[in-house]
């Protein structure tokens, strides 16, 4: 069942049978340095369970993007209700394969769920964790008219690493 469509892809739920399409981008050292590490076979099973959950849960995360030129799965991109900073926070997340870096998938995708967020669900704000160094990102949530609410530290396995909590309102 398709959730969003755009002018190149549409969203879809992620399913189990993802597993080889998520493993390639998740897998991905340069994909997931700000994750600071490559996700392993078993922490991929486990992040698509827990979109799953999400989604009966909170009725949305990750989706899947699929290209529609090649009817291939190309990144993830959805509304995570995350923790930033002690602030319970719904926020805009996007993950691509690196060969479609650069071209405008990030964008299209995420300004899609920013309008179903404000739209459908209608929700008054939208937040974005970026670290600092993460300029491509930066650049998306600013693309995105989100702007830096607060600069602050994640603390993710036993590292303090710092980060911007990029905001936009209705």
């Amino acid at each position: 069942m398709i959730i969003l469509e755009t002018p190149r892809t549409y969203l879809r739920k992620i399913q189990r049978d993802d597993f080889e399409a998520i493993c390639f981008i998740l897998q991905d050292i340069d994909v997931m340095y700000a994750w600071e590490h490559a996700f392993s076979d078993e922490e991929v099973i486990q992040w698509i369970e827990e979109n799953i959950m999400r989604y009966d849960r909170d009725g949305y995360s990750y989706w899947a993007v699929i290209e529609k030129a090649s009817d291939e799965l190309i990144g993830v991109t959805g509304l995570i209700t995350e923790q930033a900073d002690n602030e319970v926070c719904i926020g805009v997340g996007y993950i691509y394969n690196k060969s479609y870096w650069g071209k405008g998938f990030a964008i299209e995708t995420a300004s899609a769920c920013l309008d179903y967020a404000f739209h459908v669900l209608h929700l008054n704000e939208i937040t974005a964790q970026i670290r600092p160094d993460n300029e491509a990102s930066r650049n998306v949530a600013v693309k995105l008219g989100m702007t830096v609410k607060k600069r602050y530290v994640r603390h993710y396995k036993n590292k303090e690493i710092p980060h911007f909590l990029y905001s936009r309102t209705k």
